[in-house]
């Protein structure tokens, strides 16, 4: 009886901290647009860093200009982050249950993903395949 009272009684703090810990309003509301990552055909990213805050909604568009076929991957980011959805040509993607495992282009195009990170650290995001290449960056989320 002792064991199942003490059980019960970790069990309640437990919740009681977890229920504490809700966040106020909607997170997923007027995401912050991060300059646009274009995929050169020269095999360049324009851009190389991006600061961000945990908590934070953002909206990350990927633009492909062409000359090859590139999957843009951020594996460690998208792993501790909460992807609300990805957009393509206006077709809404919403994952369920994790993030997602890249973005592919087989052509020029563009691409949104929209999340909001919830652990902090350095990330990499790159072109699989082109990363010695230049096709390489970081998330440094705080």
């Amino acid at each position: 009886m002792k064991v199942s009272t003490a059980l019960f009684v970790c069990a309640a703090a437990l919740l009681g901290t977890v229920a504490s810990g809700n966040a106020e309003g909607n997170l997923a509301s007027k995401p912050e647009r991060l300059q646009p990552l274009v995929l050169g055909a020269d095999l360049s990213f324009s851009v190389k860093e991006y600061t961000l805050e945990t908590g934070k909604y953002y909206r990350w568009q990927i633009q492909s200009q062409g000359g090859e076929e590139f999957l843009v991957q951020a594996p460690e980011l998208f792993r501790n982050s909460w992807v609300n959805q990805v957009v393509i040509n206006d077709i809404e993607v919403k994952p369920v249950g994790g993030g997602i495992y890249g973005v592919e282009f087989d052509d020029e195009g563009t691409a949104d993903v929209w999340f909001v990170p919830i652990v902090p650290g350095d990330f990499e995001f790159y072109a699989s395949g082109f990363e010695e290449r230049g096709m390489l960056g970081k998330f440094i989320v705080r």
